[in-house]
């Protein structure tokens, strides 16, 4: 093993355990209103999993190169690291308004500084980055879209629901805000 593929893999161990963490700690209350969605954490664990694990499977009994130039698995390695650090960051500055399943808490406030000045959704941003970059690093078109695809539809349909729960709670405030930012890429999306 040289050292990217080391530090791709530990990246990848130290993301999935992060999840797990989440998903232990960061549950709604009791008293957090929570929101009905189509695809429930087991089945959204089964997908993160499957997004995770299925492209290195793959990567590893095929050779369908994105690109044949080396660079490709360093940028993998950076867009990762800048997924994973995303995430928690953004996990890490919600604080008490940040859980795994959507729901809305007593107090709940909007919002609209820090990451969320220009993205509504950073947090989902940081997985989808840090999917891309794994795709990426295995260099593999197969492996790309088994990573990131699935998971972005999945986002694209969790975002609707959780927004529809925004508007909502905050009615008139949360629709300005969703026009004076993009969904997930700043100035884009």
């Amino acid at each position: 093993m040289n050292t990217l593929e080391i530090i791709y893999y530990t990246l990848m161990i130290f993301w999935f355990c992060s999840e797990i963490y989440y998903s232990l700690k960061l549950k709604a209350g009791k008293t957090d209103q929570k929101v009905k969605i189509r695809m429930n954490l087991t089945k959204i664990w089964i997908l993160f999993t499957f997004c995770f694990f299925t492209p290195m499977i793959v990567a590893y009994y095929s050779d369908l190169p994105i690109l044949k130039w080396e660079w490709i698995h360093t940028l993998g390695v950076l867009f990762l690291i800048s997924g994973i650090i995303l995430r928690i960051s953004v996990i890490r500055f919600l604080g008490k308004y940040f859980t795994v399943e959507l729901a809305i808490k007593k107090d709940h406030q909007l919002i609209r500084n820090g990451f969320y000045a220009q993205v509504r959704h950073p947090s989902y941003t940081g997985v989808l980055l840090g999917l891309l970059g794994s795709g990426l690093y295995l260099n593999n078109w197969i492996s790309l879209l088994l990573a990131f695809t699935p998971m972005f539809l999945m986002i694209i349909d969790r975002i609707k629901t959780e927004e529809n729960a925004l508007i909502q709670q905050f009615g008139e405030e949360y629709m300005q805000y969703k026009k004076q930012t993009k969904k997930l890429i700043p100035y884009i999306f």
